[in-house]
């Protein structure tokens, strides 16, 4: 191999040695981005809830909110049988942005048949495959005024964990967010705002008031924004951390 053929192959290799360095700080500093951009709302928890109806235990939830790539996951089972009931079993799994934002959602329901649906979100819509037991898979698309979307699927009470932490505690106050039910497809809007210091049981939580259309929900937290209790007054439901 003579000296310029030899000069030539030296120069290749250190150019393509360059541009796989190149590439692989332009992946790192990706991946370093989607990790920190935007603010982070949530925190590392998990746990275990008791639901109750009307003073009598009715279920359990078990969830998990963690860490996940560059976002978050909040995911949680419940089992639930009422009384004079069937049993049903709920699962969700929702993929969050630091900021809150959703991403994707996937649901199953067991309940007598198997239920479940994917929705993936994007640009304010939200794009949801249902697949029902011994039915073709049904396709919708909801369209939402913003990409803070909540979602408060039925049976699934760890959600309203991730709704106060989505919830701007400097800002307080009574705060508006687009909502959707993915079970029932349903879409629409909730209020939320702080009430400040609120007791149960002999114990002091910091309150957060949710308002739909026809219910009011008290969140109650501790300290640190974590989901301990929940109540539905309307309805007799009661959510307790264990």
């Amino acid at each position: 191999m003579d000296t310029e053929v030899r000069s030539a192959v030296k120069f290749r290799t250190a150019s393509l040695a360059l541009t796989l360095g190149i590439v692989a700080w332009s992946l790192a500093a990706q991946k370093k981005a989607a990790e920190t951009s935007g603010p982070v709302v949530f925190a590392q928890d998990k746990g275990r809830l008791t639901i109750k109806l009307g003073g009598q235990t009715v279920g359990h939830e078990e969830f998990e909110i963690a860490r996940s790539g560059g976002g978050w996951l909040a995911k949680g089972t419940a089992e639930i049988k009422p009384p004079g009931g069937d049993s049903s079993k709920v699962s969700g799994s929702l993929t969050l942005q630091a900021d809150g934002a959703p991403v994707s959602y996937d649901w199953s329901a067991q309940a007598g048949k198997t239920n479940g649906a994917h929705v993936l979100f994007a640009n304010g819509v939200a794009s949801i495959t249902l697949e029902m037991q011994g039915a073709r898979p049904f396709q919708q698309d909801l369209s939402f005024n913003s990409p803070l979307i909540a979602v408060l699927d039925n049976n699934l009470y760890h959600q309203y964990a991730v709704l106060a932490r989505i919830y701007d505690w400097s800002k307080r106050g009574v705060q508006t967010f687009p909502v959707i039910i993915p079970q029932e497809l349903t879409p629409g809007s909730i209020t939320v705002e702080s009430t400040g210091s609120a007791s149960a049981e002999g114990k002091t939580y910091e309150g957060l008031k949710v308002s739909t259309s026809d219910l009011q929900i008290l969140v109650l937290l501790d300290d640190h924004h974590r989901l301990m209790r929940l109540e539905v007054p309307d309805a007799k439901v009661s959510v307790v951390r264990e």
